[in-house]
């Protein structure tokens, strides 16, 4: 699971660049909070999972499906947080680092460790 965080994190400071690149700091700044609002709760719901593997002895599939839940549940929360927020929101990096960092965790099969 921390593997996939990372991925994500790591794509979305990839859009993030190439934001930057193409469309400055406006670009740069969207693009990092569109990832960042996937990566956050992904990186809670990892942590939290690994807690509840280490004091259970295993991870269930009651506290798998509600940490799904309260990860998507913040996803949404901090995207829309942003959107009031940052009223200066360059949408196109925004979903880009969103989608960047959506996508990367199918990659994270491909990675050996």
């Amino acid at each position: 699971m921390h593997k996939a965080v990372l991925l994500q994190l790591g794509a979305t400071l990839l859009a993030a660049a190439v934001a930057a690149i193409f469309l400055g700091a406006r670009g740069a700044l969207s693009a990092a909070c569109g990832g960042l609002a996937y990566v956050l709760p992904s990186g809670f719901f990892a942590w939290r999972l690994a807690v509840t593997a280490l004091r259970e002895g295993r991870a269930t599939v009651a506290a798998f499906v509600a940490g799904e839940l309260v990860k998507l549940a913040s996803t949404v929360g901090l995207l829309a947080l942003t959107a009031m927020l940052y009223g200066n929101v360059h949408w196109g990096a925004f979903l880009a680092g969103l989608a960047l960092a959506l996508k990367a965790s199918l990659f994270a099969f491909l990675v050996k460790t």
